[in-house]
């Protein structure tokens, strides 16, 4: 018998932090809300790092993914805890949905569904073209070089023709290690911003707007970025909607960041549907809708 009904996942930086800042403060207040929440539904909470080895996961009957930001550095820990886990425990999404989410090969999928997607190419893990002839093959002048398999912009990086040459060891270091993708550059990005859409349920809660500092197109807060409040248009909450929506099941909970493109459409940049920060803070009404789509689940 489970002793937990829902345990959220956080990882070690934000578990009984000694020392704290903005961005850890933010990161706890966003569980604290979520935990309150779930309470008021009669749910037994408990917050762990997915990383511990003192505990027992069997003791909780869900588990939900919060702010285990760390888990892309620890590859093979991470996946050794998600096979054990996932064996004893149900997740939040479901893992069959994580893992698909963990690859932006997706995005293609919902391209096909279509969900608007800009201009990609896939470059496979050990593929052993220079990024000259990639680039080259690619027709773009402008673009974007990114891990299939990333968070945080990491190993993120825009590109001209004048730069390739001097990224050409770093490619070749980061694609015998790992599969990567080249977009077209959004020149609406660095201009506009980047939409975050929440949704429960397959259903919208709200949103915010996220843009890069100045000089930079990267709109995560870890480079700079900084965050507004926004109220969504029918236009964007139904081209989200649609993305979403082509997922089956239909998530839990996730966030659709999406942006125009350089033909002035509404584009997708990705959906996360393992640990999105989703601004419980800026909308609290969002904490009691999560909790009420996990309550359908027990």
């Amino acid at each position: 018998m489970a002793k937990y009904d829902v345990i959220l996942l956080t990882e070690s930086r934000f578990d009984n932090p000694v020392l704290k800042n903005d961005y850890i403060n933010n990161v706890i207040l966003e569980d604290e809300l979520l935990t309150k929440a779930l309470l008021k539904k009669g749910l037994s909470v408990a917050r762990w790092d997915w990383a511990r080895k003192d505990v027992d996961w069997s003791e909780g009957k869900y588990l939900l993914f919060r702010s285990t930001w760390n888990y892309h550095h620890y590859w093979d820990a991470f996946f050794t805890w998600l096979n054990a886990t996932e064996k004893i425990c149900e997740f939040i999404n479901p893992i069959p949905t994580i893992r698909w989410n963990l690859d932006k090969r997706y995005l293609l999928e919902l391209k096909e569904k279509e969900v608007n997607v800009v201009n990609t190419m896939l470059i496979e893990k050990n593929d052993k073209r220079s990024l000259q002839a990639i680039y080259e093959e690619f027709g773009v002048k402008d673009i974007v070089l990114k891990p299939l398999i990333s968070a945080g912009g990491r190993h993120t990086y825009r590109l001209a023709e004048k730069d390739i040459e001097s990224h050409e060891q770093l490619f070749k270091d980061i694609i015998a290690a790992e599969a990567m993708m080249l977009q077209e550059f959004q020149y609406n990005v660095p201009k506009e911003g980047e939409l975050s859409l929440m949704f429960f349920g397959g259903v919208y809660s709200h949103a915010v707007l996220k843009r890069a500092k100045e000089g930079d197109f990267r709109v995560q807060d870890n480079w700079g970025g900084r965050v507004y409040d926004h109220q969504a248009s029918e236009e964007e909450i139904l081209f989200s909607q649609h993305a979403i929506r082509q997922i089956d099941p239909v998530p839990v909970y996730g966030r659709v960041d999406v942006f125009r493109d350089n033909d002035d459409r509404l584009a997708l940049a990705e959906i996360e549907l393992i640990e999105p920060e989703l601004w419980f803070r800026r909308h609290h009404p969002a904490a009691d809708l999560l909790a009420s789509q996990i309550l359908k689940l027990l």
